[in-house]
């Protein structure tokens, strides 16, 4: 019996020798591993030796086996390396020296805004998040104070998809796993949470100038002992004479959202128009910024906050508007239009 393996062990070696591509490695590996394999075959032989001689050979064809199964993982890997080294020859060479042919990129002015944003609130000690573009409607609107069948869910022309879940209408989606994750070191350490989130957010909306079912905002949020609105009246006005480099003329009105209370719309003065009016502004000289106000207490009580002790603000700030501000940009449309004409008018090398 043990002639029996030596001599598949040498017959092994010489066909595996001979391999020269993936395919005929596999037809071996079934030839000698499969379930009517010259291995398995003789295991499969052992019926009639017996108790003793069955424990030698079991041993050795177990031994053969792990052989035959090692050679082969090795042998897969070199040929995979072979073919590797193969595609690289065969690749044209390349001339590093050679100019460019098409002209140097340029980032998005809405990634342009939305970074010199970070730096700005980074700078005041908040830490910028990221979160998922795809919610349940607990986080979306739940956790929010907008229980269901609640009307304020038709202020937000919702995408659902068919697992129940949605595209998250607002970075306010965000909050709740927000005020959880910091939660610990707030009422340990007394850290105050300061958190900003931008993402993209949809709503299937008709669209015009100053509308589109695809925008970018930036959630924040501050939470701690004794704040109050001049404290987000503060972050919000430095925050924008930042941006605009001037100091910019805005104005607070009151405004409902579910998860602020007390709520106000931060509208800033249209820089397109200087006010006059403009279909951007919809002729009224000022375009809608900011929702934002003091965060309920219910919201704060679903992220495992106790209102009582503690009081916060949020703040949802429009980047694709305030983007529009910046450079003068008349119609949203223009953001997502992909016309690389139209945005390099705006954009800056960075």
């Amino acid at each position: 019996m043990s002639n029996q393996i030596s001599t598949l062990r040498q017959e092994f070696t010489a066909r595996l020798d001979a391999v020269t591509s993936v395919t005929e490695l596999e037809e071996i590996r079934v030839e000698y591993l499969g379930k009517k394999g010259s291995v398995t075959g003789l295991l499969k032989s052992m019926k009639d030796l017996s108790a003793e001689e069955k424990k030698t050979f079991g041993q050795e064809v177990n031994v053969l086996k792990n052989e035959v199964t090692d050679a082969i993982a090795k042998k897969t890997e070199a040929l995979r390396q072979e073919e590797l080294e193969r595609e690289i020859q065969a690749m044209p060479e390349f001339d590093v020296s050679a100019p460019p042919v098409l002209d140097r990129g340029s980032f998005h002015p809405i990634t342009l805004v939305q970074r010199e944003c970070e730096e700005i609130f980074k700078s005041m000690g908040f830490v910028v998040e990221d979160y998922s573009e795809i919610v349940t409607d607990y986080e979306c609107f739940e956790a929010l104070n907008i229980p269901k069948h609640h009307p304020a869910r038709d202020m937000q022309d919702t995408y659902y998809l068919t697992n129940g879940q949605l595209l998250k209408s607002h970075t306010s989606a965000a909050q709740n796993a927000i005020y959880k994750k910091y939660s610990k070191a707030l009422f340990e350490e007394g850290k105050p949470i300061r958190a900003i989130f931008p993402g993209r957010c949809f709503r299937n909306e008709a669209t015009d100038a100053c509308h589109e079912n695809t925008f970018f905002q930036m959630e924040g949020v501050m939470v701690d002992k004794n704040i109050s609105i001049s404290n987000l009246i503060f972050f919000m006005k430095n925050m924008l004479s930042e941006v605009f480099k001037r100091d910019v003329k805005v104005r607070l009105r009151p405004g409902f959202f579910p998860f602020v209370e007390p709520g106000f719309e931060l509208d800033i003065s249209c820089a397109i128009c200087g006010g006059d009016g403009c279909p951007s502004c919809k002729n009224s000289g000022w375009l809608e910024l900011c929702p934002c106000g003091m965060i309920h207490p219910e919201v704060l009580k679903a992220g495992g906050i106790d209102p009582e002790e503690y009081t916060g603000f949020a703040f949802g700030l429009g980047l694709t508007r305030l983007a529009m501000m910046k450079y003068g940009i008349k119609d949203i449309r223009d953001l997502n239009s992909g016309s690389l004409k139209c945005m390099s008018q705006f954009t800056e090398d960075k």
